[in-house]
């Protein structure tokens, strides 16, 4: 799955879609789930997450269980939950500073997935390469530019999920942006002078 992936958007239908879900509607629960799952478990991928999957499933408890608090329009309610996304992803990084480091060995048949493996292999080399550009800038500039771009939230909203100020916050991502830049010219030279 790559990581950039568009917002699916629920449009006028979504003041009903979230009534529904608040009454506990399934149907609702699934629309509103389908509707950001695919962005935030390429946002929590990007953030490094061991296991988006779980991630989103855990992000989107915490969503259910909290959507009679929520008030606002389908832009604000995405803003919401890459909030609680973030603050998961913020949670994980404390959890995980606080493990020890394991590593699993290689078992011969198991993790390989079944499907078009020249199409998964281009997937994983794009996403391998953004990772590794991404893994390169501070985490605060990364965050701001994940949810910047995989989120495509607001600079306000980015600032309320993140904690700060919106000027700090278009700092961040022209710093990060910045800095991306610059990487991908020094490849470019690097690529240029090698024979």
């Amino acid at each position: 799955m790559p990581i950039f992936h568009p917002v699916d958007p629920l449009g006028e239908s979504f003041p009903h879609v979230l009534d529904a879900a608040r009454e506990g509607s399934g149907w609702a629960f699934e629309q509103l789930f389908r509707s950001l799952a695919v962005p935030a478990v390429g946002y929590l991928r990007a953030q490094g997450l061991a296991d988006p999957d779980g991630g989103v499933n855990e992000v989107f408890l915490r969503v259910f269980r909290s959507l009679g608090t929520f008030e606002g329009p389908e832009e604000k309610f995405r803003s919401w939950v890459f909030t609680i996304a973030h603050h998961l992803v913020v949670d994980e990084r404390r959890a995980q500073s606080r493990r020890p480091v394991t590593t699993e060995l290689p078992d011969g048949e198991l993790g390989h997935p079944a499907g078009d493996v020249e199409e998964e292999a281009h997937k994983l080399l794009g996403d391998d390469r953004v990772m590794e550009l991404l893994d390169q800038l501070p985490p605060l500039q990364r965050d701001v530019i994940l949810l910047r771009v995989v989120a495509d939230l607001s600079i306000d909203d980015v600032a309320a999920s993140v904690g700060r100020r919106p000027g700090a916050v278009k700092a961040l991502q022209r710093r990060g942006l910045a800095a991306l830049r610059r990487l991908l010219e020094r490849e470019s030279v690097a690529k240029g002078v090698s024979p």
